[in-house]
């Protein structure tokens, strides 16, 4: 058998896509990025709506300026893992001052957001324990899951009393329960009920892992995503997430009060096979992270856009999530218009990100427009308008 046969679905579904539109959704390239929210795509200037540059962090002078000083000082790589050769004071100073943002005694920083979740699911969990986790979770959790070998069991989304339910199922075992939610979901960017899970957590002696990678920066008085707005924080175990959204950057961190965090260093795979994040991505993020605690402007900035664009989509008709976040979808019916209507924004000057399933809820397709500080009130106007004529473009009815 030919090794490649086994992909023929995937080739026969993507070439389906494609025939619905001439541009490949999942193939775009930004030639050039101009500012944080305007960048070059085939040679045209495009609004940039699918980047998850939430507070425009990724264009900060601060940012951009540590992070060349730091290259001429350090050089661009560090060339191993954080258990060889890779862990430089830069590396220990942001895993201090993360800790220190989140006021918790511990933190962890990882190459990447997905590996992460990936490396503290998988390395919490064992083959004696139980994973219960959120149907809607990412992918890098159900990896984590899958590799941690603990029985997974879903439960209903954003559903307090499913949990519940499938906890006293389980009833009595020898290993640990791990709970793990996202604060703001991906697909539609609904958040958690957050304090329903703390109580249930707190009924069936489970633990509790909260991924704030859509909330970090976000919400909370300080930034420190749902957990602090809710006023739980001392409630969740285990807080992960990524430096890819709102820091502007690349990387991923777990912050945690348990003292025996460090051990994890050394069973933890995904930190311990993967190259460290180099010096200057370090520079960057802590820059960065300075910002996001000192200029709350920013997230107050976010949300008025947010709920612009949000309350303009249903006023004209748009299906939409049920929460107001940074990240806003459209729910659509039908594959073929949701390819055209991507296709048409693009067209029209404006980059957003079209999510097929098996990915997303329900099993609907979405049109996700990631929202951020750095927006005027003219580029969320104008999304709006080249949603309504790409709608009207290709025959999709407004309620």
């Amino acid at each position: 058998m030919d090794i490649f046969t086994k992909f023929k679905p995937l080739e026969t579904a993507f070439n389906q896509l494609i025939s619905f539109a001439p541009h490949n959704p999942f193939g775009v390239t930004i030639e050039k990025t101009l500012t944080a929210t305007v960048g070059t795509i085939n040679g045209k200037e495009t609004l940039l709506f699918g980047t998850n540059n939430y507070l425009g962090l990724s264009q900060s002078e601060e940012a951009r300026k540590a992070a060349a000083e730091t290259a001429m000082q350090y050089g661009v790589g560090t060339t191993g893992s954080r258990i060889a050769n890779g862990s430089y004071s830069l590396h220990q100073s942001l895993e201090q001052e993360l800790a220190q943002f989140f006021n918790r005694r511990s933190c962890m920083v990882f190459s990447t957001g997905y590996q992460a979740t990936l490396g503290m699911v998988s390395t919490l969990a064992g083959k004696d324990d139980y994973l219960f986790l959120d149907a809607d979770c990412h992918a890098s959790i159900y990896d984590g899951s899958r590799l941690s070998q603990a029985q997974i069991i879903r439960f209903r989304h954003n559903d307090a009393d499913d949990l519940r339910k499938r906890l006293r199922r389980v009833g009595n075992i020898n290993g640990i329960k791990l709970v793990v939610v996202e604060g703001v979901y991906s697909m539609f960017g609904d958040i958690v009920p957050l304090k329903e899970f703390i109580q249930v957590k707190k009924e069936e002696n489970a633990y509790l892992m909260i991924d704030e990678a859509h909330s970090f920066g976000v919400f909370g008085e300080h930034g420190r995503g749902i957990a602090e707005r809710e006023n739980v924080e001392q409630d969740v175990d285990f807080i992960v997430g990524t430096f890819s959204k709102s820091l502007g950057t690349v990387g991923g961190y777990c912050v945690s009060d348990y003292p025996q965090m460090d051990k994890l260093r050394l069973c933890t795979r995904p930190y311990m096979f993967t190259a460290s994040l180099p010096p200057e991505v370090i520079a960057a993020t802590r820059e960065n992270l300075k910002i996001i605690a000192n200029r709350p402007e920013l997230r107050n900035k976010l949300k008025n856009n947010a709920s612009r664009f949000y309350h303009a989509l249903q006023n004209a008709g748009f299906q939409t999530g049920p929460d107001i976040s940074s990240v806003v979808s459209v729910i659509l019916n039908e594959l073929p218009q949701a390819a055209h209507f991507w296709n048409r924004v693009l067209e029209l000057g404006a980059y957003i990100n079209l999510s097929l399933p098996p990915a997303t809820p329900d099993n609907r397709p979405l049109l996700r427009a990631s929202i951020a500080a750095a927006h005027t009130e003219e580029q969320i106007d104008r999304l709006v308008q080249i949603y309504i004529q790409a709608a009207k473009d290709v025959g999709l009815t407004l309620n």
